[in-house]
């Protein structure tokens, strides 16, 4: 038996207790360590209300660690969804729903902008049968990319990679809207757009698909594919395509290489690491050089848009400030090379393509073909009264021919 003498005790002090005495206090040690004896014994109501029980806490804590397994595997169970009650986000997600709303806002500017009457079953009939069958296209896309989308930090959150959806069900999926949205184009709208969404789902998925892992050209492919959209919609409205449709191709063609060089910039380690071949990838040089071309081939086209016969003189003046600023964000993107200059060329990318089908929209220039006929009409005349008196034709009217008889004037 043994005693501890302390006066002030420096615990205390740290944890606020005061109003001890500062006489000596002799502390009787048994069995166990001074630390111990000292959280036990309380000598006033000051120790009794304010000590905190140092032994009880650090007893009960470390009971609770030693009670409690630790997990240290290297792997977790898939924890099971419900896919009933989750089916509409996970076809959203098969379908990739703002890419799918993009295609088929081009196909309706092609409906909108072509010169004939305006149908608005047709229109609907239009946008829906292009919007299942971009989804069917973009589920079979994630079909065949499940190994390489795991491997990048923008698709490796995608319904199939995460295993909230097996591969038989993408598939599914793909096949109900592939059939269902090229019967609504053929027997609603007409063959020729049904034709257009055949080729361009088996372009897209069996040709830019497997591409992209093996050449730079995949990107030129996946713009044609980019650019059929609107023509399925001028040839849903006129049921045939001209130069109009051409306008609108060449604008959405040259469109998809700024938008997608600035956006694939800053997504390279990614696509190195899955193994693509992107230009951005394999010849950056060459990345900046043709996002920059075809920020200049789409000014051109807007100011040559109005002798096609698309659009108005006013078109060629409202569109242009619009398509300097894009050339200029495309040039500082040629120049700086940075992410900045490429996030900010694909952010305005995305305000411009919307804002450029408005502008063609309201400065449409012929609404029916009936205008589109009666201008020709006036064209012709005004072009045969140019000519001279001797090289003009007279057409006199059809009727009835009266044959002349001899008579015997005997």
């Amino acid at each position: 038996m043994s005693y501890l003498k302390v006066l002030h005790c420096s615990l205390c002090r740290k944890n606020g207790i005061y109003g001890i005495s500062s006489k000596s206090i002799l502390f009787k040690i048994g069995n166990g360590t001074p630390v111990q004896q000292l959280a036990t014994i309380s000598t006033s109501h000051c120790w009794k209300s304010k000590l905190p029980l140092i032994s009880q806490t650090q007893t009960s804590s470390s009971g609770k660690n030693k009670n409690v397994p630790q997990d240290t595997r290297v792997w977790k169970e898939t924890p099971t969804h419900d896919i009933r009650n989750n089916l509409g986000h996970y076809c959203m997600m098969l379908s990739k729903f703002r890419l799918t709303s993009l295609v088929v806002m081009t196909s309706m500017a092609g409906y909108a902008l072509a010169p004939a009457p305006f149908n608005f079953t047709t229109f609907a009939l239009c946008a829906v049968g292009t919007g299942l069958v971009s989804s069917a296209a973009n589920s079979i896309n994630q079909y065949h990319e499940v190994p390489f989308d795991a491997q990048m930090t923008r698709t490796k959150n995608r319904v199939l990679v995460k295993g909230l959806l097996e591969p038989v069900h993408a598939i599914s999926f793909a096949a109900i809207t592939s059939a269902s949205g090229l019967s609504i184009l053929y027997f609603g709208v007409n063959p020729l757009t049904a034709a257009l969404g055949a080729g361009n789902l088996v372009l897209y998925t069996s040709v830019y698909t497997p591409m992209k892992r093996m050449s730079i050209l995949n990107t030129w492919l996946g713009s044609v594919v980019g650019a059929i959209p609107p023509l399925m919609g001028w040839a849903g409205c006129t049921g045939g395509l001209d130069a109009g449709a051409l306008v609108l191709g060449v604008v959405l063609y040259s469109w998809q290489f700024p938008h997608f060089n600035a956006l694939s910039w800053n997504l390279r380690p990614d696509y190195s690491r899955a193994g693509y071949r992107m230009m951005a990838v394999t010849d950056p040089a060459l990345c900046r050089r043709v996002a920059l071309r075809h920020t200049g081939i789409i000014t051109a086209t807007c100011l040559t848009s109005s002798y096609l016969d698309v659009t108005n003189l006013w078109f060629a003046l409202e569109s242009l400030p619009l398509n300097l600023y894009f050339m200029y964000l495309a040039w500082q993107f040629y120049k700086k090379s940075d992410s900045g200059s490429s996030r900010k060329l694909f952010k305005f990318s995305l305000i411009h393509l919307p804002a450029l089908m408005l502008l063609m929209l309201v400065n449409k220039k012929y609404w029916s073909s009936s205008e589109t006929r009666e201008h020709k009409d006036v064209l012709k005349s005004q072009d045969v009264n140019k000519l001279p008196e001797s090289k003009r034709i007279t057409v006199l009217p059809r009727g009835p021919v009266v044959a002349a008889q001899e008579t015997d004037l005997r």
